[in-house]
């Protein structure tokens, strides 16, 4: 059962998005603490480079394309069919670096397609087989913007209030299924996210944003992950002095949204 003690080493956990960034830094991290991964992304190739430099055997390599949802459901019964997951971790998703009156409709639903829709569509593949064994946890990477908006993010954050709003109620709706949810929140981790972030006609940045140069580094994040979700909290905000900018707009919004429109967001 997961508990506030659990141990990593007898989990199987499953996170997508592993092949850079946080994904890739969790699954070191996890192999480390002993976990058995399944590592998802786009480019397999970048998986194999992630399964070979993790810590212990037996992981496995699963690639997927969050925005083809008719096809999460067969590799999750793949997955399952070797194993139960007792963790699955949301890390895969897309970023956006454009004025909203700038984003074309295809580029939104792009994002969406990605951060919102392939992730629910792969929680409703797996959730069965967690509520049959009677427990299971739902890791979420979303994003401090998941609950503020900044500028030149705004179907970036709106996906991600998107994931918010839907575990939020899963988590109330599985409970008594011995399923949990952690909603993790980075603020600026040292990623190449924003290089692929997508400008307004779905190109990608192809830059690195200043404020991200200057952030966590991906490592830190992850341990502070490993450690939110072993103690079993339902949420946890990661990063710097962005973090406060979620109190400032709890406590002041008006104050807030004074100053965001004059903030350095990349």
């Amino acid at each position: 059962m997961l508990r506030a003690s659990m141990e990593w080493s007898s989990q199987r956990v499953w996170i997508t998005g592993a092949s850079s960034g946080i994904g890739e830094a969790l699954a070191l991290e996890l192999s480390r603490r002993g976990a058995t991964l399944v590592l998802s992304a786009r480019r397999g190739e970048e998986l194999e480079r992630v399964a070979a430099a993790c810590a212990g055997g037996g992981h496995r390599v699963a690639p997927l394309d969050l925005t083809r949802t008719a096809e999460l459901g067969p590799v999750a019964r793949e997955v399952l069919a070797e194993g139960p997951v007792d963790v699955l971790v949301h890390n895969g998703g897309i970023s956006q670096r454009a004025l909203a009156r700038e984003t074309t409709e295809e580029t939104e639903r792009r994002i969406f397609a990605t951060n919102y829709f392939g992730t629910v569509a792969l929680t409703r593949a797996v959730l069965p087989a967690m509520r049959e064994r009677g427990h299971g946890r739902l890791v979420v990477v979303t994003s401090l913007v998941g609950k503020i908006g900044t500028p030149l993010r705004s179907s970036y954050s709106a996906s991600k209030h998107a994931l918010h709003g839907y575990f939020e109620a899963l988590r109330a709706e599985e409970h008594g299924a011995g399923i949990r949810v952690t909603l993790v929140c980075p603020g600026f981790i040292r990623t190449t996210l924003p290089e692929r972030a997508l400008t307004g006609d779905g190109s990608p940045q192809g830059q690195m944003d200043r404020a991200q140069l200057e952030g966590m580094p991906p490592e830190e994040c992850a341990r502070r992950i490993a450690r939110a979700v072993a103690q079993g909290r339902d949420e946890v905000l990661i990063g710097g002095r962005e973090r406060l900018a979620v109190l400032l707009f709890r406590f002041f919004p008006g104050l807030f949204r004074r100053l965001i429109r004059r903030a350095r967001v990349t």
